[in-house]
């Protein structure tokens, strides 16, 4: 893997899920749960379905998998789902990717490291708690705190904490559209759950790839 990446950023935003760890197993069973709780929604919820969704905001995650409900119930579905998948994360948490703790040390060493995601306001809080590696972090934005989309949540954390020189490092086209709408270069994480073709500055396999090209 070349490294003519060495040396050229000062920062680095991750991407959450399908990037950092894989909470569909533990999102899907809250959710399913949830499911059992109201009598409008027909199917059952798996990690696939979860996963499928991944990187959308939650309004929009809701709108795309039960489009038959009524405003109402996706509504109430939505914020039953919403207070019991923080529930179960904080007891079971998510699948880290391999590599992770390591990929964070040796990074954090040379950049400073960011998380944004379009998740619910307390989930990205989660996953810094119980995989316990928030020290690695200097801050993070989602979705939940303002409502507003991907780039604008990457473009304030470049603003709030004076990044000159930030990639961003996700999974999804979403991700892609998003850093590139927010002028800050993309790295492709191609083991998570979504495809991009072009665009990229480089692509990696698997976490650890980031130690020999940043």
């Amino acid at each position: 893997m070349s490294d003519k990446l060495k040396n050229k950023f000062d920062s680095i935003i991750f991407d959450l899920d399908g990037t950092l760890w894989d909470s569909a197993p533990t999102v899907s069973l809250a959710w399913q749960a949830t499911k059992n709780q109201v009598d409008f929604v027909h199917e059952d919820v798996t990690p696939d379905m979860v996963r499928s969704i991944m990187g959308l905001t939650y309004d929009e995650i809701f709108k795309k998998l039960f489009p038959y409900l009524t405003e109402e119930q996706r509504l109430i579905f939505q914020k039953l789902c919403s207070v019991l998948e923080l529930d179960v994360l904080n007891e079971h948490g998510g699948d880290l990717y391999p590599q992770l703790e390591e990929t964070l040390k040796y990074l954090v060493s040379k950049y400073k490291l960011f998380v944004v995601s379009n998740c619910q306001s307390g989930y990205i809080e989660i996953f810094l708690k119980t995989s316990k590696f928030s020290e690695y972090f200097s801050g993070y934005q989602c979705y939940g705190t303002k409502g507003q989309p991907k780039a604008e949540n990457i473009k304030d954390i470049v603003k709030d904490h004076q990044l000159i020189t930030p990639v961003y490092v996700g999974d999804t086209l979403g991700d892609y559209n998003s850093s590139t709408k927010a002028g800050v270069p993309f790295i492709f994480a191609s083991y998570g759950f979504g495809k991009v073709e072009t665009g990229q500055i480089a692509t990696i396999n698997q976490l650890g790839d980031l130690k020999e090209l940043l």
